[in-house]
């Protein structure tokens, strides 16, 4: 009886996590107790997949539009923080955290102040309310250090309402969202499968062809070199906002075909320092037909890869 009464707790306590958020529904591992020991001091949801504990950092405390119309927090408002093992025992973090015009200085400045660096600063969007801009960071010690150091800065992000309060009456933190995409659809125009949050559909594509590596860590998909389009709306109308994580010489193809398919090219810019060959990353928007818009993401995911032989794709040490 204790055995079948200690079992009933655990299934009960793991859904509540799982509804909460704090357990991701494609968790493949354990978490190590490391990492465990910065979600709980932090006191944010994450999870831990292909050697990546991934720090969830949402925007879900605001009402965000574009072009008036309300998009939900998994639209491209979620930041996060990224940690992996490198050498000598230490982890490499990078992160990309949302914040409004009034929050940049007094973030940048936590993270300065304690040691850690803001590698990049720049719009994902146009015609957005509130305005928004996103700040990569980056760091490199024990998890708990970073941690530590961290804590500052996103002490300075909101955070969604306590229970019991009200939130902003919006698609943005309304959980109730359904999916209105045939996400088959998506995923065989795209050529890669996606992922499913609220009324958000969103496939992920990383650049592991470049080998990249800092400290001894693999950066990987997880730790933000990746390719994205996240799609919402339906079928007959979506949106899509993404990012492309190109090789310097796959910029102007890219460009080409993103607005010869229609998209808009709202950002060119770099997210991490000390990056040999140079990776850029160019964030887009478009409106329409969703294979329309899936078709064009494609487009630019197959101008990438061409330029391989023209860089040596290695990350060099700090």
């Amino acid at each position: 009886m204790k055995t079948k009464f200690v079992f009933r707790v655990s299934v009960v306590l793991f859904c509540f996590f799982l509804e909460a958020g704090w357990i991701s529904a494609a968790q493949a591992q354990e978490i190590p107790s490391d990492y465990q020991q910065v979600l709980n001091y932090l006191g944010r949801p994450g999870d831990f997949k292909a050697g990546v504990l991934k720090i969830n950092v949402p925007r879900n405390d605001i009402r965000v539009t574009v072009t008036g119309v309300p998009m939900p927090t998994a639209f491209g408002f979620g930041g996060w923080v990224a940690l992996t093992k490198g050498a000598g025992g230490k982890d490499v973090m990078m992160g990309d955290l949302v914040l409004e015009q009034e929050k940049v200085n007094p973030v940048m400045s936590a993270l300065l102040e304690h040691g850690l660096e803001a590698t990049a600063l720049h719009n994902h969007f146009f015609w957005e309310e509130p305005r928004l801009f996103y700040m990569h960071i980056h760091g490199y010690g024990e998890p708990m250090d970073l941690a530590r150091r961290l804590k500052p800065a996103l002490e300075l992000i909101g955070r969604p309402p306590a229970a019991g309060t009200s939130a902003p009456a919006s698609p943005t933190t309304n959980p109730a969202a359904q999916m209105k995409l045939d996400t088959a659809k998506i995923s065989q125009i795209a050529g890669h499968p996606g992922e499913t949050s609220g009324s958000v559909y969103k496939i992920t594509v990383g650049r592991d062809d470049l080998g990249m590596k800092e400290m001894g860590a693999a950066i990987n998909a997880r730790m933000g070199l990746n390719s994205w389009a996240a799609f919402v709306g339906a079928d007959e109308q979506a949106a899509v906002a993404g990012d492309i994580a190109m090789l310097e010489a796959e910029i102007q193809p890219v460009l080409r075909t993103l607005l010869k398919q229609g998209l808009t090219v709202v950002a060119i810019h770099h997210h991490m320092t000390g990056v040999r060959p140079a990776v850029i990353f160019l964030h887009y928007w478009g409106q329409g037909p969703v294979d329309k818009l899936a078709a064009g993401f494609r487009a630019a995911l197959d101008e990438l890869g061409k330029a391989r032989g023209l860089h040596t794709a290695h990350r060099s040490l700090r």
